[in-house]
């Protein structure tokens, strides 16, 4: 919702307009608009004269409007993408904190199974399993791939 307020009046232009070019009430009107002046055009409508002949003006009409849709509709993806980049930023965020809470847990859970006298099948699993591993450092890495592949 903050993100939302934050949004400048061109977005939200941008999301308003794509979203009414992606409903039925857009292909309705569009229906009914270019039906009628091809309908007009063709002669069929009584006492409204030919205007466009050749249906040259509608093709540019219809031309300069889907420049217009997609150019909109690329905006919309390209905020989507930013948010989408956003979340999953988070949800790694939130994955490597998970796999340090864990990495404690198996460190903790070692150390009481070796103060028991439990012995545990696959201990070398669990030893490279329990190195610990900084958040910071992923990231740090990811950065760093990110940089040398020109991201």
């Amino acid at each position: 919702e903050e993100e939302e307020r934050g949004r400048h009046a061109n977005d939200r232009l941008a999301q308003a307009i794509t979203t009414f070019a992606g409903s039925m009430t857009f292909v309705c009107l569009h229906v009914l608009v270019f039906g009628a002046w091809i309908a007009a055009n063709l002669g069929l409508v009584p006492n409204v004269p030919v205007f466009d002949p050749t249906f040259a003006i509608l093709a540019m009409i219809a031309s300069v409007e889907a420049i217009f849709i997609s150019t909109f509709v690329l905006i919309s993806q390209n905020r989507m993408a930013e948010k989408d980049d956003e979340r999953s930023d988070l949800n790694l965020q939130i994955s490597l904190l998970a796999e340090q809470e864990a990495t404690q847990l198996l460190t903790l859970l070692r150390e009481i199974a070796g103060r028991l006298g439990v012995k545990v099948d696959g201990e070398e699993d669990i030893r490279e399993l329990s190195k610990e591993v900084t958040p910071e450092e992923i990231l740090n890495r990811l950065e760093d791939q990110k940089v040398r592949s020109g991201e």
